[in-house]
């Protein structure tokens, strides 16, 4: 087979090629939108990332995640500040109702509380902002449970970080 007998073949081979990626691409389905199908748009934006490929990055959609990922940190630190407060208020609200089950909640969310703080130590200079957000669901949520009237509850969170993370909670006397 002389050199112009070959060309021919390779025309025929890049042709091939050509119409596999024409036809791959006609396969390949739109990328996904943020709004349409936000997991898909996820995944794709994670493979555009790792890949470099600038083209194709949302930029202001992937920004507004990730701010919403650090917003789920400090909320994940108020809810179990106020799982503690509520169990604080219902504590010292209704001492003939205490249980083993408040003491043993009370334990579990300061290890959720503690364990937010040291893996986002940004939260710790807004532990006090997480208290008095919390503070406000806890009250109405103690009032709820406890059936007292909210007025019953101060305004203001009467506890210190100390004592949420600190104060000791035992039923009996060989706890804590």
């Amino acid at each position: 087979m002389s050199i112009a007998d070959s060309k021919p073949r390779l025309a025929r081979k890049a042709t091939s090629a050509q119409r596999t990626r024409t036809l791959s691409a006609a396969r390949r389905p739109e990328p996904a939108r943020y709004d349409e199908d936000f997991a898909r748009w996820a995944f794709e934006q994670a493979a555009l990332l790792r890949e470099g490929a600038s083209a194709g990055i949302d930029i202001e959609n992937i920004a507004e995640e990730l701010e919403t990922l650090g917003r789920g940190e400090f909320s994940a630190l108020r809810s179990a500040l106020a799982v503690i407060v509520m169990h604080m208020l219902k504590w010292d609200h209704q001492p003939d109702r205490r249980s083993r089950s408040w003491a043993t909640t009370i334990r579990i969310q300061r290890i959720h509380a503690d364990r937010q703080v040291k893996e986002n130590p940004s939260l710790k200079p807004r532990r006090d902002e997480a208290l008095a957000d919390a503070y406000e669901t806890a009250r109405l949520t103690a009032a709820k449970e406890t059936k007292l009237p909210i007025r019953t509850f101060p305004v203001a969170c009467p506890y210190s970080w100390a004592d949420v993370t600190e104060r000791p909670f035992a039923i009996d006397p060989d706890d804590e």
